[in-house]
């Protein structure tokens, strides 16, 4: 890989949270980094807070809500109006169950499962739109922030609408990513690029887990360490299509390596994100 300093670097969901300490640790490095956020006030806060404390000035917000898949195609079309090429893609941003007392599903602005639509469609079509730029700029990365917390997919009731629960809600929602994880990989395996993913650590002290858990048992740091070294490490290198927990290299759940499963995910995905259908390598 190129040295840091000449990276470019998308993070998305980097106003809070892991994303923000992972952007300012990867500016603190030198690197270019695409901060992305929801909100333009946030964006630009976040982006003021990190020059400030680091120095670096090649840092850029990007808006997208991810919960409309069209907000996601203006983002990737923006970051592929400014930019060539793209090292670094760190698919971060997600929202957690909430209240678990919650019984009411709530939708995107596709009329999906808002878990299934925010942390797992619009980073699948995220990636697929900006490989083009991640191929100019090979040997290239793409990092899965996932969850220990994973539910089988019910291919049968995938948006939960017969019986809906915040928490199965968010845990199949992370399952998937790490399924498109593995299938991802296995596509560019011959590419040059990585796709690795991680569990970031167990109820890190955000926003998400305040709200999903109250009490928090870990720092943000130590997330954004571990998405830094899938994201960086040179101890890496050739290392693809796996599921860490920090650091460390683990097991998902079973239907994770099921290739049945993840070729109907696959497709339903492609359906859902309105894209062509290419034909499996």
């Amino acid at each position: 890989m190129a040295t840091i300093e000449d990276q470019i670097v998308l993070v998305t969901g980097a106003t809070d949270g892991i994303g923000k300490q992972t952007s300012h640790d990867l500016a603190q490095m030198g690197a270019t980094v695409l901060l992305h956020g929801r909100d333009l006030e946030r964006a630009e806060a976040t982006r003021h807070e990190i020059y400030m404390a680091t120095g670096n000035d090649h840092l850029e917000c990007y808006l997208a809500d991810f919960s409309s898949l069209a907000c996601v195609r203006q983002l990737a079309e923006a970051v592929q109006a400014k930019h060539g090429y793209l090292n670094i893609l760190i698919n971060n941003a997600g929202i957690g169950s909430g209240d678990l007392t919650q019984r009411q599903q709530t939708l995107s602005h596709d009329g999906y499962e808002l878990r299934f639509a925010v942390n797992y469609l619009a980073p699948f079509l995220l990636t697929h739109l900006l490989l083009p730029c991640l191929r100019q700029a090979v040997p290239s990365r793409i990092v899965n922030v996932a969850s220990k917390g994973q539910l089988p997919l019910d291919f049968e009731d995938i948006m939960l609408n017969q019986r809906y629960n915040p928490m199965q809600a968010y845990c199949q929602s992370k399952l998937a990513m790490i399924m498109f994880t593995f299938d991802l990989a296995e596509r560019l395996k011959d590419e040059g690029i990585l796709v690795n993913c991680l569990h970031p650590g167990s109820r890190l002290n955000t926003k998400m887990v305040r709200e999903m858990f109250g009490q928090p048992w870990g720092s943000v740091q130590s997330g954004a360490d571990a998405v830094i070294y899938l994201a960086t490490s040179i101890e890496l290198e050739g290392i693809t299509g796996q599921y860490f927990e920090q650091m460390q290299q683990a097991q998902a759940v079973a239907q994770a390596y099921d290739q049945q499963a993840r070729q109907k995910l696959w497709q339903l995905s492609q359906a859902l994100c309105s894209m062509t259908p290419r034909p499996r390598r």
